[in-house]
Parts: C-alpha cells; sequence; structure tokens
C-alpha cells in the first residue's frame, strides 16, 4: 500500500469578520453617542451587553469546513476551485503559516512552502543569506545548504543580485530564488500556490520539470493553479474546493472537466453581483461590453474584426499605476492570450473614480467557437480585483484573411502573415 504522508481529519479554518454600523464613515457625533450607550448598558447590564455588541459587530467566515484529505507519498496533488474557495487558505495551514480552527492534521517530513511572494524570506538580508536561512529552517546542515548552493543559484539565474539585499530584487526575481531554495533543499513534501504565474514562460517550464523530478524522486508536491492544461500535465490527482467545502476528489481529467463546467455556468451573472471574486477591493469590475470600433454593442465577435472591449469599474477613490489584463480562454481551459497595458503601453498612472478604459483589438485573432474572457487588475502588481469567466464570447467565421477563407482550426490563433515565390 502507498505511504500516506499527509492526513487531515475534519479540518476547519474560521475567520472573524469585523463590520462597522454605520457604514464606512463615522461623525464624531455618532462616535460619542455610541460611547454614551454603551457605558450606560455596561452599567445596567453588563453581560447582555457585551453578547449583543459581539453578534452586532462581527459575523463568522469558515474559509474551510469539513475537509478531510490524505495524500501519498510521491503524489502530485492538484488543488483547484474558483477564487475564494479556500486553495490557499489549505496550503497556509498544512504548512503552519496559520492555526486551524477545528480537525486535525498529520504529516510526516519537512514541509517547504511557495505561497506568495515574500513569504519565508527576510527583506533586509541578501540572496545568500536567505538561501542558508531558509535551509535552516527546514532543518538542513551548513553542510548539506553548501552543496546545493551553486545548483540553487543557476537554477534562479540571480547570479549577478546574489549579494543584494532580496527587497530590491524583482517580483519574478524574487520568485525565481524563492522556487529554486523551495525545489532544490529536498523538502518531503512541496507546496506551491499560483505564485509561478509572477515568472515568465521559460522560468514556468523550468519548474514544472522541476515539480516532476521533485514527484520521480518520491517527494510530495501539492500544486494550486488555475492553468487547468498544467493541472492536466502535472497531477496524478486533484482535489476541488467549493466554498471551504470538499466539491470532488479523484481523477484528473474528471475533475478539471466537472471544474470548467461549473466555472462557465457563473460567466451568466451580471459582474457587479459575482461573489467568486479575489483581490483588495479598492477598484472593482462592474461591467464589460463588447463594441464595434463605430460604437455599437455587439453580442458575439467575428475573426478578424475590429473589436473594442469596454471596461466600467466601480471605486472609492483615486488610484495610480493600475494595470489590467484581460485574458481569453478556450472552453477547454487553454489561455488562448492576453491583453494588458502593462505590456502594450504602460500601467495607468491616474485612475479616477469613474473610470471606463476601453481595450482595442484590431484585428481579432480567434478562430470560430466559444471562448470566456478572465478580467483582473490590478495597483503596484497587488490584485485589485480578479474574475475569472466574467464573459463568454462567440465567435463567428469572419474575412481575417480578406480571401474568404479560414483554416479549419480547434483551438490556437489566426496570425496575419505574407508570402512569396523565389526564382
Amino acid at each position: 500500500m502507498a505511504d500516506t504522508i499527509i492526513r487531515v481529519e475534519n479540518l476547519g479554518k474560521k475567520y472573524l469578520i469585523k463590520h462597522q454600523q454605520h457604514g464606512s464613515y463615522n461623525a464624531l457625533r455618532d462616535v460619542i453617542t455610541d460611547k454614551v450607550k454603551s457605558f450606560g448598558k455596561r452599567i445596567i447590564s453588563p453581560w447582555n451587553h457585551k453578547q449583543s455588541l459581539t453578534c452586532s459587530t462581527k459575523e463568522e467566515f469558515w474559509a474551510l469546513k469539513d475537509v478531510s484529505l490524505e495524500v501519498n507519498q510521491g503524489e502530485v496533488l492538484g488543488i483547484i476551485g474558483c477564487n475564494g474557495a479556500g486553495k490557499s487558505t489549505l496550503l497556509k495551514v498544512l504548512s503552519r503559516i496559520t492555526e486551524p480552527s477545528t480537525g486535525r492534521i498529520n504529516i510526516k517530513g519537512r514541509v517547504s512552502t511557495l505561497l506568495e511572494v515574500g513569504t519565508g524570506f527576510s527583506p533586509e538580508l541578501t540572496g545568500r543569506e536567505n538561501i542558508f536561512l531558509n535551509g535552516a529552517v527546514l532543518g538542513m546542515t551548513r553542510k548539506k545548504i553548501i552543496q546545493k548552493f551553486d545548483e540553487i543559484v543557476a537554477f534562479a539565474e540571480i547570479e549577478k543580485f546574489l549579494d543584494t539585499p532580496v527587497k530590491r530584487y524583482s517580483s519574478g526575481m524574487y520568485v525565481r530564488l524563492a522556487f529554486s531554495v523551495a525545489a532544490h533543499l529536498e523538502p518531503d513534501i512541496l507546496l506551491i500556490d499560483e505564485v509561478l504565474a509572477v515568472g515568465d514562460i521559460n522560468f514556468q517550464k523550468k519548474c514544472l520539470g522541476k515539480m516532476e523530478n521533485v514527484s520521480a524522486d518520491g517527494r510530495t508536491v501539492l500544486f494550486v493553479s488555475h492553468n487547468m492544461a498544467v493541472i492536466e500535465n502535472l497531477c496524478n490527482r486533484v482535489i476541488i474546493l467549493d466554498r471551504g467545502r470538499f466539491d470532488f476528489s479523484g481523477k484528473t481529467s474528471e475533475g478539471v472537466e466537472r471544474y470548467i463546467n461549473k466555472s462557465m455556468s457563473r460567466a451568466e451573472a451580471a459582474l457587479v453581483n459575482r461573489k467568486d471574486r479575489c483581490g483588495k477591493g479598492k477598484i472593482k469590475f462592474s461591467n464589460i461590453l463588447l463594441e464595434k470600433n463605430d460604437g455599437t454593442l455587439i453580442k458575439s465577435v467575428q475573426s478578424g474584426m475590429n473589436l473594442n472591449i469596454k471596461l466600467i469599474f466601480s471605486s472609492d477613490q483615486d488610484l495610480k499605476n493600475v494595470v489590467l489584463r484581460i485574458q481569453f480562454v478556450s472552453q477547454e481551459g487553454h489561455l488562448m492570450f492576453v491583453c494588458s497595458n502593462f505590456h502594450s503601453s504602460q500601467p495607468f498612472y491616474k485612475f479616477p473614480k469613474k473610470a471606463v478604459a476601453v481595450c482595442n483589438i484590431p484585428k481579432f485573432p480567434l478562430p470560430p467557437g466559444s471562448y470566456y474572457i478572465h478580467l483582473q487588475c490590478l495597483k503596484n502588481l497587488e490584485v485589485m480585483d480578479d474574475i475569472e469567466y466574467a464573459e463568454k464570447i462567440e465567435v463567428e467565421k469572419g474575412d481575417f484573411y480578406g480571401t474568404g477563407r479560414l483554416p479549419a482550426l480547434k483551438g490556437g490563433i489566426l496570425v496575419s502573415h505574407n508570402w512569396k515565390l523565389l526564382m
């Protein structure tokens, strides 16, 4: 029988969410009045007052509820679910970053984590010093760390910045070093969140290859990702979390299909009402509109057409350094292409409260079929709002090449190109 290396029984994680009784703003007279009333109630009935105050200002939120799980040695387990499903909370509890509210956890062996940029590093220390610090935390001897040191540095590609404090690293450099340390210092269990999305595509491929090697060596990987293609290629098994509870545990192909089907149904809800979103919330998507270049609203798109995507926001303050991302995803969950003002121009330095952003795609490159749009808004690379399957988009046949002909494609994109014959 396979050796169980992680056993979780009836795990729960509860948070208390505080609410203000008068909204986000209280006048001075309201504060004084509340204090006087509170003092009077405390004199008359202190116990009842305490109870009513607690009930009126705090709400219980279960990020995880009744989660039971067994993971075998050498297994690569994918953890998927919509935003706010509890995926990151589960990894934080397993890595002992946060304590569970209920349940039991039994873990055999050393655990190394890569959960979010900055976790596990001391910003004032250099890259070199953080390598030794992380190794010591994992219980490795200095001699063993030295043996792995050159391999860690080479994989992370940070030789020139090894003696620079990591607080001066870019997010990509930070992730490269963090992953390299986590993967090379021989943990028995490796926990990885979506943080790998920060790195460039070549480094992501290196990381995926390294995770396969880690699994082949008999070590265990728990991997959270929204990239279903990576999940299918890497994981032996998947679990789906939905609002903190188990929704599925089984074969990767069956789990991915179930997740995609449920995600598609969410695209029918209005953006302003979507609850399955994550981010700081300082700015939120409230609507998305598809338009022709003349401003006419449309429901479907033609291949090759000049398309405007209008994004409408709700915010309570002006923002700076805002980055917007529009991701086009196939029905199978594969990323087709990305539009972002970070890549095509620059972050919006001034972003007013009442803002409407328009992304123009002069020649829409997708062949006929059904696709979905994912939306993301960031400020200083911190996620403000993130909605998967924000909109379904139907693409009809169009005259992309000006010849009236299109290749018979299922997946892929259309690319403008020219031919000539040299005689």
